[in-house]
């Protein structure tokens, strides 16, 4: 198994903003992720890759705790967030998920305005002092998704009515209009057309400036574009991890190599 706890010699602690050691998680009976260890950095892309079924999804809601919502599952391990384990019984599930934003494979706006939607977060954690206070996290949410000149003279209109890849760019101003700290991206272009892919693609490379970026994604062309550092992921295991021109040219595992190869998957 290749040691991915550390790739570079360079990696200071300051740079980590996760760290995953011997992650098990367990559907009942299933063991679905055996043995994960990984340091995600801050202010980097980091891809997930792998065939469909391989863990990365699974491993991804390990990151904000999604997968307690699932009664069957169980995890073993420690996942680590600026040093802080997330699974600490002193962690509030739903404060770390204001800190870990996440965006998902269809966009799922809100049936509220698309004023509402964006606000819905910065409300429930009381982000704002007042009305004035949410206009402004709003609009700076709209401007950091790249939306905002094309929705600010309809904030009161629905999300739902928006095309779908202004959806996609609103579910993402929803998420970082928390001002978290990191941003997970279940296959957040998978239901888009190749123009709308770009433009959330454009974002994504925006977003690491500001944040931790951990996408899930099955193409490896757009893992190539957008990531620094890729995993791969097979069979529930962390076969491969480091920079990304290096995972998709000079892979070191057999296994990843006929997976970029397209033998497997």
């Amino acid at each position: 198994m290749y040691d991915t706890t550390r790739s570079e010699a360079d990696v200071s602690q300051q740079d980590i903003k996760i760290s995953a050691r011997n992650v098990q998680v367990y559907y009942g009976d299933k063991h679905a992720i055996k043995d994960v260890n990984v340091e995600i950095l801050d202010k980097t892309v980091t891809a997930f890759i792998g065939p469909s079924g391989c863990g990365k999804s699974t491993f991804l809601r390990c990151i904000n705790r999604m997968n307690d919502t699932i009664d069957i599952a169980r995890i073993e391990g420690e996942i680590r967030l600026d040093g802080e384990d997330v699974y600490d019984r002193r962690v509030d599930p739903v404060q770390l998920r204001a800190k870990v934003g996440m965006v998902f494979q269809k966009p799922n706006p809100f049936p509220k305005s698309i004023y509402d939607n964006v606000a819905y977060g910065p409300r429930i954690h009381g982000l704002a002092r007042n009305k004035a206070d949410l206009d402004g996290i709003v609009e700076k949410a709209l401007r950091g998704a790249a939306l905002w000149n094309e929705v600010k003279d309809r904030l009161q209109e629905p999300g739902t009515g928006l095309s779908g890849g202004q959806q996609q760019r609103l579910c993402i101003a929803r998420a970082v209009a928390t001002a978290p700290e990191v941003l997970l991206m279940d296959e957040p272009c998978s239901a888009l057309d190749p123009i709308a892919t770009g433009q959330v693609e454009e974002l994504i490379d925006q977003l690491r400036e500001q944040f931790s970026v951990v996408i899930v994604t099955h193409s490896m062309q757009q893992a190539a574009r957008v990531s620094q550092k890729t995993a791969f992921f097979h069979l529930g295991n962390l076969v491969e991890y480091g920079d990304t021109n290096d995972i998709f040219t000079k892979p070191r595992d057999s296994r990843t190599e006929a997976y970029i190869s397209g033998r497997i998957g």
